[in-house]
């Protein structure tokens, strides 16, 4: 199963990823959403026992594409962190400090709340609303802003999953790319999250996310439905 599928739009090339996120080529840029760091940490925090490996497969898949890709920017459309302070954020700082050169720029999502002085020691340039390149528009929530009719919107918010139906009513919900016309939402790239079952149609482009078989030795694919 192939781990990366071609995505056109505007003549523009975007590498969907098996890992949950787009390297658009012309501008070698990586683009992603809902990582949500530090929520296994805040569930820690109020008793709930959520294995701290969870935050380090994140960070290590992070990792992988970024020395695969060798991207020259980084775009998270939102929900870059979960809550406030923890542990994980820390550990965030000293994994930033390792890659300081690369630029990273956080359009806001509702869940990045921390302060303005912790994003500028972390390096990370925090866009409010929205941030424009060429024909493209980013933002965190597609559905709570006005289209703008020139550009393609790239949105995350809503952890797109699709439900993919087998035989004997066995069923499997699979994160996904969703793609119409004229917006994109990207999965949630952390893996601690909840998702929203999207129902494709006739004029939209589905990419499900196909698990790993670590036993197969299979890292995954990703799959047009």
């Amino acid at each position: 199963m192939e781990r990366f599928v071609t995505h056109i739009i505007n003549n523009n090339t975007f590498t969907l990823s098996s890992n949950r996120l787009i390297f658009w080529e012309e501008k070698r840029t990586l683009i992603l959403s809902d990582l949500h760091l530090g929520k296994t940490g805040h569930f820690r925090k109020s008793g709930i026992a959520i294995p701290q490996n969870i935050f380090k497969e994140d960070m290590h898949r992070l990792v992988d594409a970024i020395q695969f890709f060798k991207p020259d920017n980084v775009i998270i459309v939102g929900d870059l962190f979960h809550s406030k302070l923890n542990k994980e954020m820390d550990l965030f700082v000293k994994w930033r400090n390792d890659l300081h050169d690369l630029p990273i720029q956080l359009v806001k999502g509702n869940h990045d709340i921390l302060t303005g002085d912790w994003y500028a020691k972390a390096n990370i340039e925090v866009i409010q609303h929205h941030l424009i390149i060429d024909d493209f528009y980013f933002t965190h929530d597609v559905w709570d802003t006005q289209h703008p009719e020139k550009h393609f919107i790239f949105s995350g918010h809503v952890h797109p999953s699709i439900i993919i139906k087998g035989i004997a009513r066995q069923a499997l919900r699979l994160p996904c790319f969703y793609f119409t016309n004229t917006y994109a939402v990207l999965p949630a790239f952390g893996k601690f999250t909840g998702s929203f079952s999207i129902k494709p149609d006739k004029t939209t482009s589905v990419y499900a996310i196909m698990p790993a078989n670590i036993s197969k030795g299979e890292k995954g694919g990703i799959m047009k439905i």
